[in-house]
């Protein structure tokens, strides 16, 4: 049995400071599927491609679709794995492999969740993204002490429901801070 990790961010949105100058995370809001002592892994939400649909995935897979679903957006997941599928989602949860980020979101990268989507028979909740986000082992937490970082417990209407070019902003918002007043420097006591 695996022991729980105490600084566990799972759950978490990172929402990228100002000051983080790499352009892969840019006022990019991530949400962290796992964290343990060998590190995070994370999906960024706010970012979709600009010239990919789900079409070019259910066709590089050979996965039959409605024409209903080729339109979906594919999401920028983050610059590791660029070429993994990862779907973050609401219920049902039963696919072939699939992590709870918390009790009402998952994340998974089967096919069987891909086929189910295509055909209009997955969860009514998702985003598809190519790619993911990860950090080594102390990493993440070195990041946020040097003040890249800020941390929110997920809420999924902004992964769901919310236009991709506001995500950011309303993720800082809901934090109760005006990210127009956000400072690109740390303070240290």
């Amino acid at each position: 049995m695996q022991k729980t990790y105490s600084g566990s961010l799972k759950g978490q949105f990172l929402m990228a400071m100002p000051a983080l100058a790499d352009p892969n995370f840019y006022q990019t809001v991530t949400c962290i599927c796992e964290h343990n002592q060998e590190g995070a892994m994370g999906v960024v939400v706010n970012r979709v491609h600009s010239s990919l649909t789900a079409k070019d995935i259910f066709e590089e897979l050979n996965i039959e679709y409605a024409p209903a679903t080729e339109s979906i957006p594919v999401h920028i997941g983050g610059p590791v794995h660029i070429g993994e599928v990862f779907i973050l989602h609401g219920p049902p949860f039963d696919w072939e492999a699939c992590l709870m980020i918390t009790p009402s979101l998952g994340m998974s990268n089967t096919k069987d969740i891909l086929q189910s989507i295509a055909v209009h028979r997955g969860p009514e909740a998702f985003i598809i993204a190519l790619g993911c986000a990860g950090w080594g082992p102390g990493q993440l937490e070195h990041e946020i002490k040097e003040n890249a970082w800020l941390t929110f417990p997920i809420f999924e209407e902004n992964i769901f429901e919310m236009p991709v070019e506001l995500r950011w902003e309303e993720a800082v918002k809901k934090m109760g801070i005006d990210p127009a007043l956000l400072s690109n420097t740390s303070g240290h006591a």
